[in-house]
C-alpha cells in the first residue's frame, strides 16, 4: 500500500488525490482542474495566463473583432424604450427633445426665443442650461400623433440602424463604434443649435447619417466594391434633401460630417502602438470643438 507521505493531491483541492501534473507549472491537478493543451494538460490558472498573453485579433481599424452586434442591439433597445416612454408620458418629448433656445409660459405653452425674456416666460433648451438635450434628443422620435410619419420615423431609423450598424460595429469594434455613434449624434445636435436654434428636433437620424459616412469611408479604405456603397450614400443624400421639410437636414448634415471625420481618423492613422492614442486624441478634440461651439452659440443667444 502506498504510504501517506507519497500521496500527492491537487494544488486547488487538497483532499483530492492526483498523479497528473500541469505541463506548464508542474503542479498536481485533479480531473476538475485539468484543461487539455497541445501537449498534456494544464491547470486553470495557466490556461488563463496563456489566454492573456495571446495577442487579440484586430480589424483594419484597430478594433477587436466581434461576432455579435451587441452595441447595435443595445442602441435599438434604448431608442425603443425612449419611444415607449414618450407614449406613456408625452411630456418626455417636450423636456428632452433637441431644442437650442425656447421659452415656456406658466401654462406650459411654448414660445419663440426672445431676449430679454417677456414677463412670465422662462428659458428652456440648451440656451436655458439644458445641455443634456444635445444627446437625449437623438434617442427620441416623433409620436404617433404626428400622423403616418410619426410611426415611420422610428421604424425607418431602427431598420437603418440595424442594417448598417451591424456592419460598422463589426469593423470598428464596440468602443470605437460607440464613440462614432455618440459623436455623430452630438455633431447633428450642435449644427441644429448653430443654424436653427428655435427648432424642436428629435430622432436618431444624425447618428445614422454618421454611420452612413463611416460605411463609405470604410469601403474606400478596404478597397470594397464601391457601387453598392455609393448607392447607399447617394440614397442618404437624397433622403436628406427630401426630408428637409419633414425632419431636420441640419442634424443629418452635422451627423454626416462628424461621422465622416471620426472614421477618417479610425481608417487612416497608421498601425502602431500609438494608433489608439491618436484616435482617442482626435475624438476628444472633436468633442472639445463641439462643446466650444455650443458654448459660443449659447453666449450669443443669452448676451
Amino acid at each position: 500500500m502506498e504510504s501517506e507521505s507519497t500521496v500527492t493531491t491537487c494544488y486547488r483541492h487538497a483532499k483530492v488525490e492526483s498523479h497528473v501534473r500541469c505541463t506548464r507549472c508542474d503542479r498536481h491537478i485533479c480531473p476538475d482542474c485539468m484543461r487539455e493543451a497541445a501537449v498534456g494538460h494544464q491547470c486553470v490558472e495557466c490556461v488563463k495566463e496563456g489566454a492573456r498573453s495571446i495577442r487579440q485579433a484586430r480589424t483594419a481599424f484597430g478594433g477587436r473583432i466581434t461576432t455579435a452586434p451587441v452595441v447595435t442591439c443595445v442602441l435599438i433597445g434604448l431608442n425603443v424604450l425612449a419611444y415607449l416612454a414618450e407614449l406613456v408620458r408625452p411630456a418626455v418629448e417636450d423636456r428632452f427633445a433637441m431644442l437650442g433656445a425656447g421659452l415656456r409660459g406658466p401654462d406650459g405653452g411654448h414660445y419663440l426665443w426672445e431676449h430679454p425674456y417677456p414677463l412670465g416666460l422662462s428659458p428652456e433648451g440648451v440656451a436655458g442650461g439644458q445641455w443634456e438635450r444635445l444627446l437625449t434628443g437623438a434617442f427620441l422620435h416623433l409620436p404617433p400623433t404626428e400622423g403616418t410619419f410619426g410611426i415611420l420615423h422610428i421604424v425607418m431609423n431602427m431598420v437603418s440602424l440595424w442594417n448598417i450598424g451591424r456592419v460598422v460595429e463589426a469593423q470598428l469594434g464596440r468602443v470605437r463604434y460607440v464613440s462614432l455613434y455618440l459623436l455623430s449624434a452630438l455633431g447633428g445636435s450642435v449644427l441644429v443649435l448653430l443654424l436653427a436654434p428655435t427648432h424642436d428636433v428629435v430622432g436618431a437620424s444624425g447618428a445614422i447619417f454618421g454611420l452612413g459616412a463611416a460605411y463609405y469611408v470604410m469601403g474606400r479604405r478596404l478597397g470594397a466594391d464601391m457601387s453598392q456603397v455609393n448607392r447607399y450614400l447617394i440614397g442618404l443624400l437624397i433622403w436628406m434633401a427630401v426630408s428637409a421639410g419633414l425632419t431636420s437636414w441640419q442634424a443629418h448634415l452635422g451627423g454626416l460630417l462628424a461621422g465622416g471625420l471620426v472614421t477618417l481618423v479610425f481608417a487612416y492613422v497608421p498601425r502602431g502602438p500609438r494608433r489608439g492614442l491618436i484616435q482617442t486624441a482626435v475624438c476628444l478634440g472633436l468633442l472639445t470643438l463641439l462643446v466650444v461651439l455650443t458654448a459660443g452659440k449659447v453666449t450669443q443667444l443669452t448676451a
